[in-house]
């Protein structure tokens, strides 16, 4: 197994672009990718399946089994595959507990690490950070840097001068680039779908690394080969049923690639359908998924689709198992308010009523410890995103008791009315 890890000390360094110029830039080049993320965003990887045109698959090393991180690699990077994995925040952030960082995933697969530096505004003082960096854990390689947001030649010229007696090589300088910035929202990025000069900007990202990076130095740090895990005998989440509809477009984007694999890995069949295109679940399915994603972005047209709303409730009424998360839990309860204040009436399948107009960070890594009325009669691990807040609920089945990853209890959550269940958790892997 091939690869490596782009990193940077803090969240904002560029990282994500430089990650996704490298992908086409390689790609350009006719090397076969195996793209990944570290951590639990579903946002990126949209971005870097259309940056290398392969799936991008979450390396999650606090929520994962070490052995699934392992069998998710290999299974990857299957063909020889270079694996290319971009870090989340800073190198050596994790969760409140401090497990579960980039460099955390570098050490269990034996990655080394390309450091993404932001130089905008620093000269000399990158030596002392790079150093740092360097020192911390030995048992982390950083193999390179790539000094991003070098505002001139000179500029250039310092930090080359004061990184020479650091020991780790340059790997290439980026300019700044006002063309190199990606829409945001209050999720991260703007989704990759509705990005509509994407492949533009994704080119001209790839010209900028192809030309000012050394690809060829790249590859050589790339050619060292961590352990080989299997995907045999690697327990998995059970699947929901044996035909699964998922719901897919830009109100439902936030599946793990892995969750789903793991599904088909155990005989169900997938199918996908389009709530903002009016579209209802596959007449023989046996479960639905509802996966996070912005349906609070699209509540007035998620309001009028009538025959996802028909069919969602026929479903309900023949006791097909139907389970949300996130946004789709949301979508399952009786109203979203959207920002401006707007009540859209949803599924009503669960009485719980949501509001993004009085908005609350929800963010962290969570165990949850499976109740009765739980679809899933196992402990797991997950995670949680949103502003978005529950103002009302009714009385329901709750599905899981909640701690997060300081161990901190945060009580009971999700709702279950017959064969309708959901929560605000993502689900991630079994706990360990």
């Amino acid at each position: 197994m091939k690869g490596m890890i782009v990193a940077a000390p803090s969240s904002g360094s560029g990282k994500t672009t430089v990650t996704l110029g490298l992908l086409r830039a390689l790609r350009n080049l006719g090397v076969e990718i195996a793209p990944a993320k570290a951590g639990p965003d579903y946002i990126d990887p949209a971005y870097h399946a259309v940056a290398s045109g392969s799936p991008c698959v979450n390396l999650d090393p606090w929520a994962m089994r070490p052995d699934l991180i392992s069998a998710l690699a290999s299974r990857h990077t299957e063909g020889n595959k270079m694996l290319v994995v971009e870090g989340m925040m800073g190198l050596f952030d994790g969760a409140s507990d401090g497990r579960g960082s980039a460099a955390d995933l570098a050490t269990h697969l034996s990655l080394p690490v390309i450091l993404v530096v932001d130089c905008a505004r620093q000269s000399h003082s990158i030596a002392a950070l790079v150093s740092g960096f360097r020192d911390f854990r030995r048992d982390v390689m950083i193999a390179g840097l790539i000094l991003n947001r070098v505002g001139s030649v000179r500029h250039e010229t310092m930090l080359r001068s004061a990184l020479e007696s650091v020991g780790v090589p340059v790997l290439g300088c980026l300019p700044r680039d006002q063309g190199l910035q990606l829409p945001e929202r209050h999720l991260g990025l703007v989704q990759a779908g509705e990005h509509l000069d994407l492949e533009a900007f994704i080119t001209h990202a790839g010209h900028i690394i192809g030309d000012r990076i050394d690809l060829e130095q790249i590859q050589k740090t790339a050619n060292r080969y961590g352990p080989a895990g299997s995907m045999a005998n690697v327990s998995r989440i059970p699947p929901l049923g044996q035909r699964i509809a998922v719901a897919r477009d830009n109100a439902f984007a936030f599946s793990y690639w892995h969750l789903l694999d793991g599904w088909r890995r155990r005989g169900a069949e997938i199918s996908y359908f389009s709530p903002l295109a009016d579209e209802a679940p596959a007449g023989d399915s046996d479960a639905i998924y509802l996966p996070g994603g912005y349906p609070e972005l699209h509540a007035g047209r998620l309001a009028q689709s009538e025959n996802f709303a028909s069919g969602m409730k026929s479903a309900a009424a023949d006791k097909i198992a139907i389970y949300g998360e996130c946004g789709g839990y949301m979508v399952l309860g009786r109203s979203i308010e959207d920002a401006t204040g707007k009540v859209h009436p949803m599924l009503g399948l669960l009485p719980v009523e949501t509001s993004f107009a009085k908005r609350k960070m929800h963010l962290g890594y969570r165990r949850l410890e499976p109740l009765a009325a739980a679809p899933f009669q196992t402990e797991l691990t997950g995670h949680e995103f949103h502003y978005a807040s529950i103002v009302r609920e009714g009385v329901a089945e709750r599905l899981f008791r909640v701690r997060d990853a300081l161990d901190e209890d945060l009580g009971e959550a999700g709702l279950r009315i017959g064969s309708v269940s959901g929560s605000y958790m993502h689900i991630i892997d079994l706990a360990r």
